[in-house]
Protein backbone atom coordinates (compact mmCIF):
# COMPACT_ATOMS: atom_id res chain seq x y z
CA UNK A 1 0.00 0.00 0.00
CA UNK A 2 1.47 3.41 -0.93
CA UNK A 3 2.37 5.77 1.92
CA UNK A 4 -0.18 8.40 2.77
CA UNK A 5 0.74 11.87 1.54
CA UNK A 6 1.49 14.49 4.18
CA UNK A 7 -1.31 16.94 4.84
CA UNK A 8 -0.83 20.24 3.00
CA UNK A 9 0.70 23.02 5.07
CA UNK A 10 -1.74 25.90 5.63
CA UNK A 11 -0.75 29.51 5.00
CA UNK A 12 -2.24 30.64 8.31
CA UNK A 13 -3.20 28.95 11.57
CA UNK A 14 -4.85 30.24 14.74
CA UNK A 15 -2.93 29.00 17.78
CA UNK A 16 -2.85 30.51 21.26
CA UNK A 17 0.09 32.70 22.28
CA UNK A 18 0.74 33.11 25.98
CA UNK A 19 1.21 36.79 26.75
CA UNK A 20 1.52 38.52 30.13
CA UNK A 21 -0.66 41.27 31.63
CA UNK A 22 1.27 44.34 32.72
CA UNK A 23 -0.72 44.68 35.96
CA UNK A 24 2.10 45.32 38.41
CA UNK A 25 2.45 41.66 39.44
CA UNK A 26 6.04 40.46 39.80
CA UNK A 27 7.14 38.85 36.54
CA UNK A 28 10.04 36.39 36.74
CA UNK A 29 11.42 33.05 35.62
CA UNK A 30 13.63 30.96 37.88
CA UNK A 31 15.89 28.29 36.37
CA UNK A 32 17.99 25.86 38.38
CA UNK A 33 21.73 25.49 37.89
CA UNK A 34 23.52 23.24 35.38
CA UNK A 35 21.95 19.79 35.32
CA UNK A 36 18.72 21.05 36.86
CA UNK A 37 15.39 21.10 35.01
CA UNK A 38 13.64 23.16 37.71
CA UNK A 39 11.69 26.15 36.34
CA UNK A 40 9.37 28.53 38.23
CA UNK A 41 7.53 31.54 36.85
CA UNK A 42 5.59 34.53 38.14
CA UNK A 43 3.22 36.99 36.47
CA UNK A 44 -0.39 37.11 35.27
CA UNK A 45 -0.84 35.03 32.09
CA UNK A 46 -2.90 36.47 29.25
CA UNK A 47 -3.42 33.86 26.50
CA UNK A 48 -4.76 35.08 23.15
CA UNK A 49 -5.73 33.22 20.01
CA UNK A 50 -3.94 34.94 17.13
CA UNK A 51 -3.49 34.56 13.38
CA UNK A 52 -0.04 33.13 12.60
CA UNK A 53 1.49 33.24 9.13
CA UNK A 54 3.49 30.55 7.34
CA UNK A 55 6.89 32.19 6.85
CA UNK A 56 8.20 29.74 4.27
CA UNK A 57 6.84 31.59 1.19
CA UNK A 58 8.54 34.77 2.44
CA UNK A 59 12.00 33.53 3.47
CA UNK A 60 13.81 35.64 0.86
CA UNK A 61 12.06 38.77 2.11
CA UNK A 62 13.04 38.69 5.80
CA UNK A 63 15.93 40.95 6.83
CA UNK A 64 17.73 40.86 10.17
CA UNK A 65 17.77 44.65 10.57
CA UNK A 66 14.17 45.10 9.40
CA UNK A 67 12.10 42.11 10.56
CA UNK A 68 14.57 41.07 13.26
CA UNK A 69 15.14 37.57 11.89
CA UNK A 70 16.24 35.40 8.98
CA UNK A 71 15.31 31.81 8.13
CA UNK A 72 18.13 30.09 6.26
CA UNK A 73 19.36 26.77 4.97
CA UNK A 74 22.39 25.89 7.11
CA UNK A 75 24.13 22.53 7.14
CA UNK A 76 26.04 21.39 10.21
CA UNK A 77 28.71 18.75 10.71
CA UNK A 78 27.57 18.06 14.27
CA UNK A 79 26.72 14.37 14.65
CA UNK A 80 25.39 14.46 18.22
CA UNK A 81 24.05 17.69 19.71
CA UNK A 82 23.89 16.00 23.12
CA UNK A 83 27.70 15.86 23.14
CA UNK A 84 28.70 19.14 24.76
CA UNK A 85 32.30 18.95 23.62
CA UNK A 86 31.26 18.39 20.01
CA UNK A 87 28.81 21.28 20.12
CA UNK A 88 31.55 23.61 21.39
CA UNK A 89 34.26 22.42 19.00
CA UNK A 90 32.16 21.99 15.84
CA UNK A 91 28.92 23.97 16.17
CA UNK A 92 30.28 27.14 17.79
CA UNK A 93 32.61 27.92 14.84
CA UNK A 94 29.82 27.10 12.36
CA UNK A 95 27.52 29.59 14.10
CA UNK A 96 30.17 32.30 14.24
CA UNK A 97 30.57 32.01 10.47
CA UNK A 98 26.79 31.96 9.90
CA UNK A 99 26.17 35.11 11.92
CA UNK A 100 29.04 36.96 10.27
CA UNK A 101 27.47 36.10 6.91
CA UNK A 102 23.92 37.06 7.92
CA UNK A 103 24.68 40.23 9.89
CA UNK A 104 27.98 41.53 8.44
CA UNK A 105 29.45 41.50 11.96
CA UNK A 106 33.24 41.76 12.05
CA UNK A 107 33.55 39.60 15.16
CA UNK A 108 31.22 37.03 16.73
CA UNK A 109 31.63 35.44 20.17
CA UNK A 110 29.45 32.44 21.05
CA UNK A 111 28.82 32.48 24.79
CA UNK A 112 26.03 30.02 25.55
CA UNK A 113 23.79 27.27 24.22
CA UNK A 114 20.67 25.55 25.54
CA UNK A 115 19.07 22.26 24.56
CA UNK A 116 15.30 21.90 24.93
CA UNK A 117 12.75 19.14 24.45
CA UNK A 118 8.99 18.68 24.75
CA UNK A 119 9.57 15.06 25.84
CA UNK A 120 9.42 14.90 29.66
CA UNK A 121 11.25 11.57 29.91
CA UNK A 122 14.01 12.61 27.51
CA UNK A 123 14.38 15.92 29.35
CA UNK A 124 14.86 14.28 32.73
CA UNK A 125 17.19 11.65 31.29
CA UNK A 126 19.52 14.19 29.69
CA UNK A 127 18.90 17.08 32.12
CA UNK A 128 17.93 19.55 29.41
CA UNK A 129 15.31 22.27 29.53
CA UNK A 130 11.65 22.40 28.60
CA UNK A 131 10.25 24.44 25.73
CA UNK A 132 9.25 28.04 26.56
CA UNK A 133 5.53 28.49 25.93
CA UNK A 134 5.28 32.27 26.50
CA UNK A 135 6.10 35.26 24.34
CA UNK A 136 9.40 36.85 25.35
CA UNK A 137 12.63 38.50 24.24
CA UNK A 138 15.79 37.26 25.94
CA UNK A 139 17.50 40.57 26.79
CA UNK A 140 16.51 44.09 27.83
CA UNK A 141 17.95 47.57 27.56
CA UNK A 142 19.84 46.80 30.79
CA UNK A 143 20.69 43.12 30.45
CA UNK A 144 22.12 43.32 26.91
CA UNK A 145 25.07 45.54 27.94
CA UNK A 146 25.32 43.66 31.25
CA UNK A 147 25.78 40.37 29.37
CA UNK A 148 28.63 41.97 27.43
CA UNK A 149 30.28 42.92 30.74
CA UNK A 150 29.72 39.39 32.09
CA UNK A 151 31.24 37.65 29.07
CA UNK A 152 34.08 40.01 28.12
CA UNK A 153 34.80 42.07 31.25
CA UNK A 154 38.25 43.24 30.17
CA UNK A 155 37.03 44.47 26.78
CA UNK A 156 33.50 45.58 27.60
CA UNK A 157 34.08 49.30 28.08
CA UNK A 158 35.84 49.66 24.76
CA UNK A 159 33.46 47.36 22.86
CA UNK A 160 30.41 49.20 24.21
CA UNK A 161 31.58 52.39 22.46
CA UNK A 162 30.58 50.78 19.18
CA UNK A 163 27.49 48.98 17.95
CA UNK A 164 27.02 45.41 19.16
CA UNK A 165 24.14 42.95 19.13
CA UNK A 166 23.09 39.68 20.74
CA UNK A 167 22.03 37.30 18.00
CA UNK A 168 20.62 33.80 18.54
CA UNK A 169 20.27 30.78 16.28
CA UNK A 170 17.58 28.11 16.78
CA UNK A 171 17.24 24.72 15.09
CA UNK A 172 15.98 21.16 15.72
CA UNK A 173 18.73 18.73 16.69
CA UNK A 174 17.38 15.50 15.15
CA UNK A 175 13.94 15.37 13.56
CA UNK A 176 11.84 17.96 11.74
CA UNK A 177 9.75 19.95 14.20
CA UNK A 178 6.32 18.36 14.63
CA UNK A 179 5.32 19.75 18.04
CA UNK A 180 5.82 23.10 19.77
CA UNK A 181 7.49 24.95 16.89
CA UNK A 182 9.05 28.35 17.45
CA UNK A 183 7.04 31.39 16.39
CA UNK A 184 8.60 34.80 15.90
CA UNK A 185 7.02 38.24 15.57
CA UNK A 186 7.97 40.79 12.93
CA UNK A 187 9.98 43.35 14.92
CA UNK A 188 8.13 46.22 13.20
CA UNK A 189 4.81 45.01 14.63
CA UNK A 190 5.90 45.00 18.29
CA UNK A 191 6.00 48.35 20.09
CA UNK A 192 8.58 48.87 22.82
CA UNK A 193 5.65 49.57 25.16
CA UNK A 194 4.53 45.95 24.65
CA UNK A 195 7.61 44.69 26.53
CA UNK A 196 7.37 44.03 30.28
CA UNK A 197 10.56 43.57 32.32
CA UNK A 198 10.86 40.04 33.70
CA UNK A 199 13.61 38.98 36.08
CA UNK A 200 15.57 35.94 34.97
CA UNK A 201 16.74 34.29 38.18
CA UNK A 202 19.53 31.73 38.41
CA UNK A 203 21.28 30.30 41.47
CA UNK A 204 24.34 32.49 40.82
CA UNK A 205 22.98 35.63 39.12
CA UNK A 206 19.90 37.63 38.21
CA UNK A 207 19.28 38.84 34.68
CA UNK A 208 16.39 40.45 32.83
CA UNK A 209 14.25 39.47 29.87
CA UNK A 210 11.19 41.05 28.34
CA UNK A 211 7.83 39.35 28.69
CA UNK A 212 5.30 40.54 26.10
CA UNK A 213 1.89 42.14 26.58
CA UNK A 214 -0.80 41.50 23.98
CA UNK A 215 -1.23 43.91 21.10
CA UNK A 216 -3.44 43.08 18.09
CA UNK A 217 -0.84 44.71 15.83
CA UNK A 218 1.63 41.85 16.37
CA UNK A 219 2.37 39.87 13.21
CA UNK A 220 3.54 36.33 13.97
CA UNK A 221 5.30 33.83 11.70
CA UNK A 222 6.22 30.15 12.04
CA UNK A 223 8.15 27.83 9.74
CA UNK A 224 6.30 24.51 9.48
CA UNK A 225 8.28 21.28 9.83
CA UNK A 226 11.59 23.05 10.30
CA UNK A 227 14.38 20.57 9.59
CA UNK A 228 17.80 19.99 11.12
CA UNK A 229 19.52 21.77 8.21
CA UNK A 230 17.41 24.92 8.65
CA UNK A 231 18.24 27.69 11.10
CA UNK A 232 16.27 30.62 12.48
CA UNK A 233 18.64 33.54 13.10
CA UNK A 234 17.21 36.38 15.20
CA UNK A 235 18.22 39.43 17.20
CA UNK A 236 17.37 39.78 20.88
CA UNK A 237 19.36 42.97 21.50
CA UNK A 238 20.95 45.67 19.37
CA UNK A 239 22.69 48.69 20.85
CA UNK A 240 21.92 50.79 17.75
CA UNK A 241 18.91 53.09 18.15
CA UNK A 242 18.66 54.24 14.55
CA UNK A 243 15.37 52.60 13.59
CA UNK A 244 16.65 49.11 12.83
CA UNK A 245 15.16 46.05 14.54
CA UNK A 246 16.49 45.71 18.10
CA UNK A 247 14.38 42.86 19.57
CA UNK A 248 12.25 39.94 18.38
CA UNK A 249 9.44 38.51 20.46
CA UNK A 250 9.27 34.73 20.12
CA UNK A 251 7.60 31.72 21.72
CA UNK A 252 6.97 28.01 21.43
CA UNK A 253 3.29 27.23 20.87
CA UNK A 254 0.85 24.36 20.57
CA UNK A 255 0.43 23.88 16.82
CA UNK A 256 -3.18 22.98 15.93
CA UNK A 257 -1.91 21.13 12.85
CA UNK A 258 0.37 18.78 14.85
CA UNK A 259 -0.27 15.23 13.60
CA UNK A 260 -1.27 12.38 15.89
CA UNK A 261 1.70 10.51 17.35
CA UNK A 262 4.05 13.38 16.45
CA UNK A 263 7.60 13.19 17.78
CA UNK A 264 8.29 15.71 20.58
CA UNK A 265 10.34 18.71 19.54
CA UNK A 266 14.08 18.66 20.33
CA UNK A 267 16.04 21.84 19.69
CA UNK A 268 19.14 23.87 20.41
CA UNK A 269 19.43 27.62 20.73
CA UNK A 270 22.79 29.34 20.73
CA UNK A 271 23.59 32.88 21.86
CA UNK A 272 26.28 35.16 20.50
CA UNK A 273 27.69 38.64 20.85
CA UNK A 274 28.16 40.27 17.44
CA UNK A 275 30.42 43.31 17.00
CA UNK A 276 30.30 45.74 14.09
Amino acid sequence: MPALAEAPIPQTIEPTVNYIINDGAEVFTYSGGPGSTEVKTGGTPDPHKIVMHNGRPHTAEFKLDVDGFRFVRHDTKVKNFLDDAEVRSVYYPEIEALIKAESSAKRVVVFDHTLRTADDTFREQHKIREVVRRAHNDYTEWSGPQRLRDILPDEADELAKHRFAIIQVWRPIRYPVETHPLAIADARSVAFEDFVISERRYPNRIGQTYAVAYNPAHKWFWFPRQARDEALVFKVYDSAKDGRARWTAHTAFDDPTTPANARPRESIEIRTLAFF
